[in-house]
């Protein structure tokens, strides 16, 4: 071959195709070992049982309520009102108690996310003085462990004080009731907060570390990189810890029956939209007491249809954290 003869260039191998590029390797099915020893076989038998016991439970309670409320679940009782009667079974529907239900979720969890978020930012991102912190964590655990019949006394005690009576019932001679729906959310609130502060703080931790650097770098303080970079990429967290404290504080009842009056209808006092935040009303779960077979409105049938909507308030609310996590999750992933 003379030395003018130009020499063919190799072919670069072909690339792989996207398909098998993007495809994950298929983790192996889990199996037992068998080296395993006989407690060890053991162990996993009753793992797998409680899991199976568990779900049996779930579809049990579900399916009971399903079958036991749905028969008595109609229009009727959907719009029209409650009225006062020791015989519920003879008297209108649950209307009031689900606006009631809606309207403290939302005081509760409008007060709850701020404040929840704030804590949350203070503690992940600055976390001094570390004592000063150190004791704010404390104090979540404490507040998340506080059965919520304490909180309701607790309310009831700082709301009776004639500095509060303008957010409550108060009677002609000036005494302070403290039931009302701004009082009742308020400590619902509480509830919440353990939940919005422990999911803001997880979507926190969950974003990289380079993605603050690269803020910092590009001139931007911690103020601003918290305001416009963490906050927006921690919403599905946000939203996970709002979703489950909405949760929580439809299923209370304590707080109600101490701090709403759990009376079956809505009423307000005073006039205007705020008469409506002073005034006392009930919730879906003081109505299914009430009407349970334990309680005085000798109306079981209508306690069960409650019940019902109740579990599919809470089945929802579920739904929706699971779709918040999935998003979360292939966020960063």
């Amino acid at each position: 071959m003379s030395p003018t003869t130009p020499v063919a260039a190799p072919n670069p191998p072909a690339p792989p195709e996207p398909a098998e590029m993007s495809l994950p390797p298929i983790p192996p099915r889990p199996r037992v070992d068998p080296a395993w020893s006989i407690m060890d076989r053991v162990g996993l038998f009753m793992a797998w049982s409680a899991g199976i016991m568990l779900c049996v439970i779930a579809v049990s309670i579900v399916g009971y309520m399903a079958f036991k409320g749905i028969q008595y679940v109609n229009l009727e009782v959907l719009t029209s009102k409650p009225l006062a009667s020791l015989d519920q079974s003879q008297t209108g529907g649950f209307l009031d108690p689900i606006l009631g239900t809606l309207l403290l979720t939302l005081i509760g969890i409008v007060i709850a996310v701020p404040v929840g978020v704030a804590v949350a930012v203070w503690l992940t991102e600055y976390g001094r003085p570390a004592g000063l912190a150190r004791a704010v964590e404390s104090g979540v655990e404490i507040v998340a462990g506080t059965p919520s019949i304490v909180l309701a006394i607790f309310g009831l005690l700082i709301f009776q004080t004639s500095v509060f009576g303008p957010l409550s019932f108060t009677a002609e001679g000036g005494a302070v009731f403290g039931r009302s729906f701004i009082t009742a959310g308020t400590m619902m609130a509480l509830i919440a907060l353990p939940l919005v502060i422990g999911a803001t703080r997880e979507a926190l931790n969950a974003i990289p570390r380079h993605v603050r650097e690269a803020s910092y770098a590009l001139g931007k303080d911690k103020a601003t990189t918290i305001r416009r970079v963490l906050l927006p990429s921690a919403r599905p967290g946000i939203a996970t810890g709002a979703t489950l404290g909405m949760g929580r504080i439809a299923g209370d009842t304590a707080i109600v029956v101490i701090l709403l009056g759990a009376s079956m209808q809505i009423t307000p006092e005073g006039g205007g939209p705020f008469g409506l935040f002073r005034g006392t009303g009930s919730t879906l779960t003081s109505y299914v007491y009430n009407n349970s077979p334990a309680g005085e409105g000798n109306a079981p049938e209508k306690a069960y249809a409650a019940a019902f909507v109740l579990l599919l308030i809470v089945i929802l609310l579920n739904f929706a954290v699971s779709l918040i996590g999935r998003k979360s999750k292939v966020q960063w992933h």
